[in-house]
């Protein structure tokens, strides 16, 4: 039996703000804000709006979809959300994907191939995804007891460490807002890309940060440390309605060697704490879709035993004929040998033909 279809509308900035101050204990993700929608506007990556969804007048979830524009698969995507307003049950998950799935087969406005969101109880109609959207697992650090019970909770080694940095004469500061562009542009941007030539990741150019920064000021903090008048280290965290994040962060390899990241999140956690937040998430550790976090994952640990499980982003498709041509070559592409090539061709011609077909039958 079809699971029977959520009412949904769209919310005005206003009409979030109001529902969301309804339910003030609810953790509200950054992304999922009209902030952040606005920020990605301002990059070029249109938003499609904020959606409530109701069992008749009971809020369900809200959700914010952003439209992505990529060869082939043009899609909607919820970057960490939805946000869950009831209990997260699979009858109930299983009503917002057919819900979802529904609304957007018949929007007029977009046609995407498929509906990506993080879903807790994988089943019918999510499936894939085609490409993973987010961390499944993360560290998260509770920001309520004293601080001398926040350090003490710290494993030895990263008590150690901190103590070493100290020694070592590392100056921590908080940058004051009106220069955060041009500190990040001409001190901090090289030291992530040392950061990330040295641990093999793409980073964005510093016009994104800086863009980042110069948007959603209001719910970011820019915290940099310093050795012998040198930044060797920086952070930035974000901040929405007490729950705050460890966002982004580089360090040299001489900060490293002095443990200068382990006393900056340190006053990083003190600072958010005197700010009234009651947790700091530090994103993603090692997962079964994410072997490569195993780098960052032996250092988050130390700060907290507190691992949270995040559901797993997959796709919801609205044409499943298409999207699963579109998987199949993505598939080939992936695995094949050189001598495969022309049969990962004929797939893509099989999918791009699809491509410009929609029926309702799908």
């Amino acid at each position: 039996m079809t699971a029977a279809a959520l009412r949904f509308e769209k919310l005005s900035t206003e009409g979030f703000g109001a529902l969301v101050a309804a339910h003030p204990t609810v953790v509200i993700p950054l992304e999922q804000t009209p902030q952040w929608a606005a920020f990605e506007a301002s990059r070029g990556r249109a938003p499609h709006g904020l959606w409530a969804y109701y069992d008749d007048v009971a809020l369900v979830a809200v959700a914010s979809f952003l439209k992505s524009t990529r060869r082939l698969r043009d899609s909607l995507v919820a970057v960490n959300g939805p946000v869950w307003f009831t209990e997260r049950t699979p009858q109930a998950e299983a009503r917002l994907l057919r819900t979802v799935q529904e609304q957007f087969r018949a929007d007029p406005e977009v046609a995407p191939l498929y509906v990506r969101l993080q879903v807790q109880h994988l089943q019918d109609p999510a499936t894939g995804p085609l490409e993973h959207g987010w961390y499944e697992r993360e560290i998260v650090v509770d920001l309520t007891p004293s601080e001398a019970d926040i350090y003490k909770a710290f494993r030895p080694n990263a008590r150690n460490s901190i103590r070493r940095a100290e020694r070592s004469g590392v100056d921590v500061r908080s940058i004051d807002r009106a220069d955060w562009s041009t500190v990040f542009r001409n001190d901090l941007f090289p030291i992530l890309e040392e950061t990330a030539a040295r641990d093999g990741f793409a980073s964005f150019e510093s016009a994104y940060y800086e863009e980042l920064l110069d948007q959603l000021g209001d719910h970011l903090r820019l915290m940099v440390a310093y050795l012998d008048g040198e930044a060797i280290s920086w952070l930035i965290t974000t901040e929405y309605r007490g729950y705050s994040v460890y966002y982004f962060a580089a360090s040299t390899q001489a900060a490293r060697k002095i443990f200068a990241p382990y006393l900056l999140l340190w006053h990083a956690f003190k600072e958010l704490k005197a700010a009234g937040n009651h947790s700091c998430g530090l994103t993603g550790i090692v997962s079964e879709n994410y072997p490569q976090l195993i780098n960052v994952t032996t250092f988050k640990r130390n700060f907290s035993r507190n691992v949270v499980e995040v559901p797993t982003t997959y796709d919801v498709p609205l044409n499943p004929v298409r999207y699963r041509a579109i998987a199949t070559a993505f598939k080939a592409r992936r695995t094949l040998p050189a001598k495969g090539r022309s049969v990962l061709a004929a797939v893509k011609t099989r999918a791009g033909s699809l491509l410009h077909r929609r029926t309702g039958s799908d």
